[in-house]
């Protein structure tokens, strides 16, 4: 047997042996690099996710109540409550858009609720994953939320990293896993999902793939209606970059038309089907009591707060508390988030994103939840991190992930509504 080898066969032996190889040592890189930094929101979910639960099996509470809303025999159903389980209705039934009138009823709440007040995207991917998968509604909602919040913290660390290094983005990810209103990030929610994608975008069009972050704010746009936010920092952006250059205009101007047709394409086709265009912000007005006010209800809030008043509207006395701290720490992080002169995209997302959140009328209890998409609030703390050392660190997440069990879980889901 001849075992010299010909040049065709050195080549088509050898080719195979280096691409695997590089593609290892690729494999290999991308675990060292990102490996911590899902290590570090995992485990810190997990010690947050523990104390919820043992917080919720020790009250009991979540028995009494009726199962629509999270009731039942296991602490695990309170995770896919109240829009949770809008959501399992929408991936098991589809959508029958209606402005039906309460009858006789006056006040705020006028309409029945109905399923079109919550955005398509993530009930569609809980479909998908159930049927691929062979796992329930509830289940395969859950895989999505959580697969979702890690790939939001990977995202948040590359974001963050570009500012303070790789110790402030492996911060920001700690820090995503125990901020106020964490407790949706797993659970039968559509909060990780979205900032999943609002992170990846705001990331694209920092990376100047124009194209990527369209597509990205395009799926928001089908997953929240805060998503309008996200779709004028990305126009902002785009036209600042179209102002400053004269070629490779395209791929900005294609971002700029594609990024709000997922929001769009729903709320016209919601009008559309209750044959009226505005419909679904009557429902959300009319089924939810929720609406733009200028801010009428948050001032309301906090006048009523600070001297412990608690006849506002849709009072939650601990979660209003918390809703409030949660206000002014943002309030107090945004100038410093100014100061690091980040990209328009990051700062024009997060001063819109507050902007609707405090502009609006809606259970303050809520605002903690609310405002957990606006990651770029991370930023300025995860930069002064930095500077602390790695043991330590992780001690302070630690004892605040065990913490965020009670006010980024329990209070959210059991004393207030989520």
């Amino acid at each position: 047997m001849n075992d010299t080898l010909t040049p065709i066969d050195r080549h088509h032996t050898g080719t195979p042996v280096r691409a695997g190889s590089d593609r290892g040592r690729n494999l290999l890189r991308a675990v060292r690099h990102y490996g911590p930094v899902l290590a570090m929101y995992g485990v810190l979910k997990l010690i947050g996710f523990l104390s919820f639960m043992y917080l919720l099996d020790s009250a009991g509470d979540f028995r009494k109540k009726n199962p629509r809303f999270g009731g039942g025999a296991h602490a695990w159903d309170v995770l896919a409550s109240w829009d949770g389980w809008w959501y399992q209705q929408i991936a098991a039934h589809g959508y029958d858009p209606a402005l039906v009138r309460i009858p006789g009823a006056t006040g705020l709440i006028t309409l029945e609720g109905n399923s079109a007040a919550f955005f398509p995207l993530y009930p569609a991917t809980m479909r998908l994953v159930s049927d691929c998968t062979g796992l329930g509604l509830y289940g395969a909602g859950l895989l999505v939320s959580v697969l979702a919040s890690f790939a939001a913290a990977l995202g948040i660390y590359a974001v963050t990293a570009r500012f303070g290094g790789r110790r402030a983005g492996l911060a920001a990810a700690g820090l995503w896993a125990v901020w106020p209103g964490s407790g949706t990030q797993w659970s039968g929610y559509s909060e990780a999902l979205y900032v999943a994608l609002a992170v990846w975008a705001c990331h694209a069009v920092m990376s100047d793939r124009w194209l990527t972050a369209g597509a990205l704010t395009f799926a928001a746009g089908f997953n929240r209606p805060t998503a309008v936010a996200l779709i004028a920092a990305l126009t902002v952006a785009a036209l600042r970059t179209l102002h400053r250059r004269q070629d490779d205009v395209a791929r900005p101007m294609t971002a700029i038309l594609i990024a709000p047709l997922g929001l769009l394409g729903y709320l016209l086709w919601v009008g559309n089907q209750m044959g009226d265009l505005g419909g679904y912000f009557k429902l959300q007005k009319g089924a939810w009591a929720h609406t733009f006010d200028f801010g009428k209800q948050t001032l309301d809030v906090f006048t009523s707060v600070a001297v412990g008043r608690s006849d506002y509207l849709f009072p939650c006395t601990v979660e209003d508390i918390i809703g409030v701290l949660v206000v002014l720490l943002g309030l107090l992080l945004i100038p410093l988030l100014i100061r690091l002169r980040p990209p328009a995209v990051l700062t024009v997302y997060t001063i819109l994103t507050f902007v609707l959140v405090l502009g609006s009328q809606q259970i303050f209890g809520n605002v903690s939840r609310y405002l957990l998409p606006a990651f770029p609030l991370l930023i300025p703390l995860a930069v002064r991190l930095r500077s602390v050392g790695l043991p330590l660190l992780c001690a302070l997440l630690g004892l605040t992930a065990l913490a965020s069990g009670s006010y980024a879980g329990y209070v959210l889901f059991e004393l207030g509504v989520p």
